[in-house]
């Protein structure tokens, strides 16, 4: 720096005395000098190494904002190339303070890949926080695969362990899953979601008995919670889907029973229950929930298998001409979804146009569902209600509001840092709604496949149902007809003494009714 300034100083004695000789003219007679003026010279800017330490006195004092915009620019510079890794970290850790954490996640990927031995571990664990806030699966299984286990902090270490245990879970290798997912401490805010998991993980490798084990700890655990609590109605669902695993219907039967009804899981468990009951030949309990399932609450279910179950218990019970409903039901509901589905996939490989559809379906009138949708809303919903596509529009709402941070300091946003931040969101929100669009394009497919093995089965069942009315016409003609099959003149009382639930109604069904259905009357088939 010496060096140069003694130039500029030289060059400056030399420009002017060039100029007048080129022109041709006499120069004028110099004024005498006097000693230099210290106070007229120009203050000369701080070398990059006292930018750099002023910057980190910003850090230390608090002053994130001024700080980053500093060190961003000091990341750029060539002389500072040997301290550019602590540059990004501390860089990324001022983001953090500043929640801009996708932003953040980028510095400390950096940092990662410079593979310097110092900065490059507390980056790893740094990005493993931003990434598990952000709940974006791929910079969390980057971030989370790096980690040396022996070195995590112990206030991150449950963390990772539970993150591992689902990186192990999704890859199939579930004894390293119950592993990573055991490991999670009791206080620790990820204890109940890893016990759920664990739990998971033994019914994939078929150990039901430890599974049930689990879920049962986990219900007594939560005992004093509200009814509703979510890690008490996970457990107790889970539970049931143990049971139902394990062929143990009355106890599976009893398990669903126990969902509350004031949460989103209820309605699943109202219908895995029919199932068990339809194995139990429990037909009357099968009819009163069917009752609820295929109520107006619940018109905007996509629900095919329902039906077609109700149309196997109908067959069961010899109801034909109900069962013929409801297969008719069945045809006329998922037959136009059907082929709208297959329209859609044929129209369009832009994986952007199937992510406009789904948005579209977020924000639509619940009073106009079919209002500029190419797909019926019920379609649309049971995407949205996906576990794949629910991480992808969660990671989605973060970054929008990560952006909205950033927009919402007009100087921020004018920096370089900020019109950084704001490219690095543009790119990642661009990205998601393309990843969102795939999702949803494999599970349209999904639903078409689906759609078309479900009217092979329905074909079967037409076919049981006209055989057995052929054996019901036999039956009559022989003299042995089955007679009413409703007894109404039995008492209330004897319903009750005889364990059945009784619940009266007149005239049609109550369709806007939940859960009040309760099938009385004979068996109809000998």
């Amino acid at each position: 720096m010496r060096k140069l300034l003694l130039l500029l100083i030289a060059t400056s004695m030399v420009l002017p005395a060039t100029g007048d000789a080129q022109t041709g003219r006499k120069a004028p007679a110099k004024r005498p000098t006097t000693a230099a003026r210290p106070a007229a010279r120009k203050a000369q800017p701080p070398n990059a190494k006292a930018q750099l330490a002023r910057a980190l006195q910003m850090a230390q004092n608090g002053q994130y904002a001024a700080a980053a915009n500093n060190l961003f620019t000091l990341a750029r510079k060539p002389e500072l190339a040997a301290e550019r890794p602590q540059i990004k970290y501390i860089l990324g850790t001022m983001l953090m303070q500043l929640k801009l954490y996708q932003t953040a996640a980028f510095q400390f990927v950096d940092v990662i890949r410079s593979g310097n031995p110092k900065y490059s571990k507390p980056a790893i664990e740094k990005l493993s926080i931003v990434a598990d806030g952000l709940g974006d699966d791929t910079i969390l299984n980057y971030a989370i695969s790096r980690v040396d286990l022996n070195a995590i902090p112990a206030s991150q270490k449950d963390m990772v362990y539970f993150r591992l245990g689902e990186i192990q879970r999704r890859n199939k290798d579930y004894a390293k899953a119950i592993d990573m997912f055991s490991r999670v401490g009791a206080n620790s805010s990820y204890f109940y979601q890893a016990t759920y998991n664990r739990g998971l993980c033994e019914l994939e490798a078929n150990e039901v008995p430890q599974a049930i084990t689990v879920f049962q700890n986990m219900i007594d655990a939560r005992a004093t919670a509200p009814v509703t609590d979510t890690n008490k109605v996970q457990a107790q669902l889970a539970l049931a889907r143990a049971y139902y695993q394990k062929k143990d219907w009355d106890a599976a039967i009893e398990a669903y029973s126990s969902v509350p009804r004031d949460t989103l899981a209820w309605h699943d468990a109202i219908f895995e229950q029919s199932w068990a009951m339809l194995r139990s030949a429990r037909f009357r309990s099968a009819m009163s929930n069917f009752q609820t399932l295929h109520s107006a609450y619940y018109e905007d279910f996509y629900m095919p298998e329902s039906l077609l179950l109700r149309a196997i218990v109908y067959l069961y019970i010899c109801k034909y001409d109900e069962m013929e409903k409801v297969l008719n039901l069945f045809e006329s509901t998922y037959g136009p979804i059907r082929s709208k589905i297959g329209n859609f996939i044929k129209s369009t490989n832009d994986n952007m146009y199937y992510y406009q559809e789904l948005e579209k379906a977020k924000v639509i009138k619940t009073t106009d569902k079919s209002a500029n949708l190419h797909l019926p809303y019920i379609v649309l919903r049971n995407i949205m209600d996906q576990g794949d596509v629910k991480r992808a529009m969660n990671y989605l709402a973060r970054l929008n509001q990560e952006k909205t941070r950033v927009e919402g300091s007009p100087t921020f946003r004018a920096s370089a840092l900020g019109q950084y931040a704001l490219k690095i969101l543009a790119n990642r929100s661009k990205n998601t709604k393309l990843a969102i669009g795939d999702m949803m394009k494999v599970h349209l497919l999904n639903m078409r496949t689906e759609l078309h093995d479900l009217y092979e089965q329905s074909g079967f069942i037409r076919y049981e149902m006209i055989n057995g009315r052929k054996e019901s016409v036999k039956k009559k003609i022989a003299g042995k007809d089955l007679g009413e099959q409703i007894d109404d003149n039995v008492n209330r009382k004897f319903y009750i003494e005889n364990g059945f639930q009784y619940y009266p109604f007149q005239g049609e069904f109550w369709l806007d009714e939940i859960g009040n259905y309760h099938y009385l009357g004979k068996q109809s088939c000998e």
